[in-house]
């Protein structure tokens, strides 16, 4: 009997239910090992829930679903809460997957997965400041330290909102908040979240929010969801507050930090599965659209770490969504 037969099976024997939020927290601590696995629980998010099994996050925006990061389940079980999930939501899309699910979603149902994005992610372990590409970090704490700027961690609000204004301001997109594919800044579910602020002569001037990711109930690593930096300071507070972080996390034995998603970050190559249209117009929006979004110095910011760099997909059903990314990109601005 094939894996897909018992998948089927397994899938025909439980029966859909609605978890507390306690039970999807113990969910995303067994089981949490996505970047954005935290942010499944940011406001507004709908669930499907599959008691034995976990959830999938997801939300929706003029009658289209949108499936945030990998289910919260055990690898194993990707297939069956999928199987379920598509029974409800034949025409979802799926936005920051990885290629286990994009493989199932592709072989079992016909979707299309591309990449739209890179992630990356650093063995704390093996980190250190020394090596060429560095150099750029090297450079931005000098001058921090030059100019009096030191790093605490605190979990109250030191002037959040403030900065954050201040730097949205400065940005080519200049909508109050990003969400879904950033969460909130203001989440209910605030366990284990990890602040860190920069100071210069007593007042924050920068900030960076970092969320857990899970493996069987143990902290592996973290991942800096919400950053921001007074206008004054657009180079260096970054990499400064970083370097301290990571720090704090090698101290503390963390293995790793993941630093997010890297969008428009592709590989050349194309995929069986992925659309040869969809893909070439993201090559051409990260070469000619850093008037929308800083593509390119986002991915050159990331790139100093040196991490480990992984694709990440979005999976959809047209090989050109042009009615589903529209509807997204509503999604995602707070108005």
């Amino acid at each position: 009997m094939t894996n897909q037969i018992l998948t089927l099976e397994a899938a025909d024997g439980l029966q859909e239910g609605k978890l507390s939020f306690t039970e999807r927290v113990d969910y995303l601590k067994k089981f949490g090992t996505h970047s954005q696995s935290f942010s499944t629980l940011q406001p507004d998010m709908d669930y499907f829930d599959l008691p034995g099994i976990g959830y999938i996050g997801f939300m929706r925006k003029w009658g289209m679903t949108f499936v945030l990061s990998d289910p919260v389940t055990a690898p194993e079980h990707f297939e069956l809460i999928l199987e379920r999930f598509h029974q409800r939501y034949p025409n979802a899309s799926y936005v920051q997957v990885t290629e286990p699910v994009v493989e199932i979603l592709h072989r079992r149902f016909g979707l299309y997965g591309t990449q739209f994005g890179s992630e990356s992610r650093i063995d704390l372990a093996a980190w250190s400041l020394k090596g060429k590409k560095k150099q750029t970090i090297r450079t931005a704490l000098n001058q921090a330290e030059k100019n009096g700027i030191t790093v605490r961690e605190r979990f109250s609000d030191d002037h959040t909102r403030e900065i954050s204004e201040a730097w949205i301001r400065t940005r080519k997109c200049k909508s109050n908040e990003i969400r879904f594919l950033i969460r909130p800044m203001q989440m209910t579910y605030r366990e284990n979240e990890r602040h860190f602020y920069a100071y210069q002569d007593g007042k924050a001037v920068g900030f960076i929010y970092f969320d857990p990711i899970y493996h069987n109930n143990r902290i592996i690593s973290y991942v800096p969801n919400i950053s921001r930096a007074n206008a004054n300071f657009r180079q260096g507070i970054f990499y400064t507050l970083m370097a301290h972080a990571m720090e704090v996390f090698q101290a503390e034995g963390v293995p790793y930090l993941d630093l997010g998603l890297i969008p428009l970050s592709l590989d050349d190559s194309l995929e069986r599965q992925e659309s040869r249209l969809l893909k070439r117009l993201f090559h051409r929006l990260y070469q000619h659209g850093n008037f929308l979004y800083n593509f390119k110095g986002l991915e050159f910011t990331k790139s100093r770490f040196r991490g480990d760099v992984s694709k990440t997909y979005c999976s959809h059903r047209r090989s050109v969504p042009a009615l589903e990314f529209l509807a997204m990109f509503k999604l995602t601005r707070l108005l």
